[in-house]
């Protein structure tokens, strides 16, 4: 089976997610990809069959499968774009939660998602156990996120992974505040998926970016993930989606023997 490993979310090699992409000729199951996820343990690792004119993607966590993940998207696109198929502009694919819609074209990848619906949710009172601080406001969606009042202090946070896991909202949670030379940025943890820091989180930004256009009243907005490797994104709001775009780099291509 042929596989690669693709840094998302950036242009340079070593930053960004990092991620495994396993080019699949016929189904596995889902006990043998999880045992691949497991041993490769990257934040996820997706597995990519053809079917038909369109593509059908799974992600799994080193602990479980999840139904969506953008960053292994745009590094599935990428390998598709430069080792499957030949100039190809528009790509199509499906998901356990639904289809996503590329634009590929070579140097960058657009992806249409949907946003995440997000309310405002009444601190929960053990979170400064959890964060160390305490946030200046807090939203409900997909995840938990808490803004913070500058950069300085998402890149300094030091969570409490343990007390996280004890959460009972939110598949993950998120820290963000308003850039100095970006729009906004971000830290993303995991630690329910066996993920405690995600490198560059795409799907996060389906929350991120219509709660920053609202706050700073533009659609278009820059971005950047502040954890070790640093990620890029560029978002722009379209009502009830997000169009999420970023660079990808290969780092290796090769070969995983299945018995």
């Amino acid at each position: 089976m042929d596989y690669y490993i693709v840094d998302t979310f950036t242009n340079s090699l070593f930053t960004g997610n990092p991620t495994g992409i396993c080019v699949l000729t016929s189904p596995l199951t889902a006990e043998v990809m999880q045992k691949i996820a497991e041993e490769n343990r990257y934040s996820e690792t997706a597995f990519v069959l053809k079917m038909n004119d369109r593509y059908f993607l799974e992600f799994f966590t080193p602990e479980e499968e999840v139904p969506f993940c953008l960053h292994v998207t745009l590094g599935a696109a990428y390998i598709i774009d430069h080792f499957l198929e030949h100039d190809i502009q528009t790509l199509y694919i499906d998901t356990k939660s639904g289809s996503l819609e590329v634009q590929c074209n070579r140097e960058s990848y657009q992806i249409k998602s949907s946003a995440f619906a997000y309310s405002p949710l009444d601190e929960e009172e053990n979170i400064y156990e959890v964060l160390g601080t305490n946030p200046k406001e807090s939203y409900l969606s997909r995840d938990l996120v808490f803004l913070l009042d500058s950069p300085q202090d998402v890149i300094q946070l030091k969570p409490n992974f343990e007390k996280m896991k004890q959460l009972s909202d939110g598949l993950g949670v998120v820290v963000t505040a308003k850039g100095e030379d970006c729009d906004f940025v971000s830290r993303c943890f995991f630690p329910k998926l066996g993920v405690n820091e995600d490198m560059a989180t795409g799907s996060s930004h389906c929350i991120l970016a219509p709660l920053w256009a609202s706050k700073l009243g533009k659609n278009k907005l820059t971005a950047k993930q502040l954890s070790p490797r640093l990620g890029r994104l560029d978002c722009e709001v379209q009502g009830d989606h997000i169009i999420i775009e970023g660079n990808a780099v290969l780092y290796l291509k090769g070969e995983i023997q299945i018995p």
